[in-house]
């Protein structure tokens, strides 16, 4: 696949000096999003008016048909920064004008260009680094610190260990620590006691739950109504996915057995309800397999190729669409039937030319298939399945079979998807951000690590778990808030949690269980979506945090929980502690305690009011709403 000339520039702009990496930052940051909105419906992969495209950087610097528009460093004397005056013929864009501050964008970006910027670098596949390590972690490591030297970064200094291990549960486990569990961790031996605890977390019960919970998100999106959530786990969707996280079973195993919906064995029977749930909609399957297996999405190529990321193609589109158009739901059964015959489509591109459907993959390559003559009439005939008597018809030429076999086996699109999915889950944002347009428009922040880690994943057979682990085990997992750029990752992100680790970690904090199908599903209608690049606090949310009979059900003085146990104390200073401890695993800062000490002295009636009324104070903060 051709990608974008920027991950290589920012890496050379990263070696050249901290002038270029600002350059590089407003680019990406500032520029080439102004660009987009305002210019490249005339310069860009569709329209390229006076030879010019302003789609990306590399043909920026090239200029058009009347030579160059940018003279790096020299702003008032580059046509790009120059037509964008008020009065100026020509004006650029035609018809409006740029406001003063996105005028000054342009400049500070010319400006900031190097005398002689990097041009004769070509684009190409992504490269396989060359640099060994003995981990992911230590990848990891090494990336990240040289990108801070690079950019003058100072990493955020690292939480403590109470911190770290309530952070770990909830990417983990789906929840917070016990007391006990908090207790044991801490006890443990200081240096092994961080990998000993992961390890234990990614065998238990809940990291195949918890993995379940995200995948089924990306993959399915959220439920619209919580009869899909019940059909979804009736159907063994929800059990195939947990039983593959559970056995680690290799990624590209997993996503080949939902792209060609055939299950053999027991355990993987849920895995055609990917298909099946969207119902014969073979473009909403198209656009749900395209994030997976190449780590983009590829809406924008129904009608053309892409707009902006010239490497996709109304062929992918379409040939996508070809690949799972001979698929049909099988009444009565979970189960997609699949054609040995037609399907054969075709698309019409911007220039009114009909051009034919072939599965066409972005990473390279085509499916090979006859396609009959136009004048010819295809016959479906029993000799072509490999059961005619059976009601789910499996052709012995599969296309969708033929399709999943090249996208999980001859793909590096795959690992690069997954990698970077799965960064961004425990990281906040991914190397390449949003997470779902890995494409030409969106540059790695971290060109080489990303490679490294796609390269280690298929080398390593897909190992879920050896990703998983070599991130929680980073140095940058660890580290606190701060206020560095976040695609540094040189601070933690802030993470809403979702509506899942919310509802379980409720109820360890009350002393509970942490399982209740009743409140998960409340929660689940009220809350964020999971891994939200938009996070915005609701009016549902906020009544929900307010007056939900399920938070407050929580908050009962019964023996053995939480309530009970604080009121049992005598000072009021140990009720406090407690509480925080029971919510946040940490004890109250002395800014805290004053606060909350009053608040419990003001039901002198009745302590256990007082304590539920400090408890529910706790779960519903932000602190408790967002990750450590």
């Amino acid at each position: 696949m051709l990608l974008s000339l920027v991950p290589w520039l920012a890496a050379a702009a990263c070696a050249a000096g901290a002038g270029t990496e600002s350059a590089m930052a407003l680019w990406s940051g500032k520029v080439q999003p102004l660009l987009d909105v305002n210019c490249v419906k005339c310069h860009g992969p569709l329209q390229q008016k006076g030879g010019l495209e302003l789609d990306n950087l590399a043909m920026v610097l090239k200029g058009g048909d009347d030579g160059t528009v940018v003279k790096p460093g020299q702003p008032q004397d580059s046509r790009l920064f120059k037509n964008l005056a008020p009065d100026t013929d020509p004006h650029m864009p035609p018809k409006k004008q740029l406001t003063d501050g996105e005028r000054d964008v342009i400049r500070d970006w010319i400006a900031a260009l190097p005398a002689t910027p990097v041009t004769t670098i070509t684009a190409a596949a992504p490269a396989q680094s060359a640099r060994q390590f003995d981990s992911p972690t230590l990848a990891i490591d090494t990336f990240l610190a040289e990108g801070w030297q690079q950019r003058g970064v100072t990493p955020a200094p690292p939480v403590d260990e109470r911190t770290w291990a309530r952070r770990m549960y909830l990417d983990v486990a789906g929840r917070i620590p016990t007391p006990a569990e908090l207790a044991e961790f801490l006890a443990a031996p200081t240096e092994t006691r961080r990998g000993a605890l992961v390890d234990r977390l990614l065998a238990s019960d809940d990291y195949p739950v918890r993995m379940r919970e995200l995948w089924d998100v990306f993959l399915m999106g959220r439920p619209r109504r919580e009869s899909n959530s019940e059909q979804r786990k009736e159907k063994g969707w929800w059990p195939f996915l947990e039983h593959a996280f559970h056995a680690n079973r290799p990624w590209n195993e997993i996503v080949r057995d939902f792209l060609i919906a055939r299950p053999d064995a027991k355990e993987e029977k849920g895995a055609a309800w990917f298909l099946y749930e969207r119902r014969d909609n073979h473009q909403a399957i198209a656009e749900a397999v395209a994030p997976v297996v190449y780590g983009t999405r590829i809406d924008c190529a129904q009608c053309h190729d892409h707009p902006l990321a010239r490497e996709i193609k109304q062929a992918h589109y379409w040939g996508l669409v070809a690949a799972f158009n001979r698929g049909k739901n099988v009444e009565g059964q979970t189960a997609v039937s699949e054609s040995a015959v037609g399907g054969f489509i075709n698309f019409t591109n911007l220039k009114k030319e009909s051009q034919p459907a072939i599965v066409t993959l972005l990473s390279g390559g085509t499916i090979p298939e006859d396609r009959p003559a136009a004048d010819q009439k295809e016959k479906d005939d029993d000799e072509k399945y490999v059961d005619p008597q059976s009601k789910v018809r499996v052709p012995k030429f599969s296309r969708r079979a033929a399709f999943a076999e090249a996208a999980t086996h001859e793909n590096p699109l795959l690992a690069r998807a997954f990698v970077n999915r799965m960064w961004a889950a425990l990281l906040g944002r991914g190397i390449v951000q949003p997470p779902d347009q890995m494409n030409a428009r969106n540059a790695p922040s971290h060109p080489e690590l990303l490679d490294w880690l796609a390269q280690d994943f298929a080398t390593h057979h897909c190992d879920i778990q050896r990703v998983v682990r070599g991130i929680i085990l980073s140095r940058a997992y660890a580290l606190a808030g701060g206020d560095s750029p976040p695609e540094t990752f040189a601070a933690a992100a802030e993470r809403p949690l979702s509506a899942e680790q919310l509802a379980r970690s409720w109820r360890i904090a009350a002393g509970l269980p942490p399982t209740d199908d009743a409140l998960r599903r409340a929660a689940v209608t009220a809350l964020p979506a999971v891994l939200s690049q938009d996070y915005n606090p609701t009016y549902q949310q906020a009544q929900f945090l307010a007056n939900s009979p399920l938070l407050a059900g929580l908050l009962k003085a019964e023996p053995g929980g939480t309530v009970a146990r604080i009121v049992a104390l005598k000072e009021p200073a140990e009720r406090v502690r407690e509480a925080f401890l029971a919510a946040y695993q940490r004890p109250p800062t002395p800014e805290e305690m004053a606060p909350a000490t009053a608040l419990l002295a003001t039901e002198t009636g009745d302590p256990a009011a007082a304590v539920r009324e400090l408890l529910w104070a706790l779960l519903t903060s932000a602190e408790f709403l967002t990750m450590p």
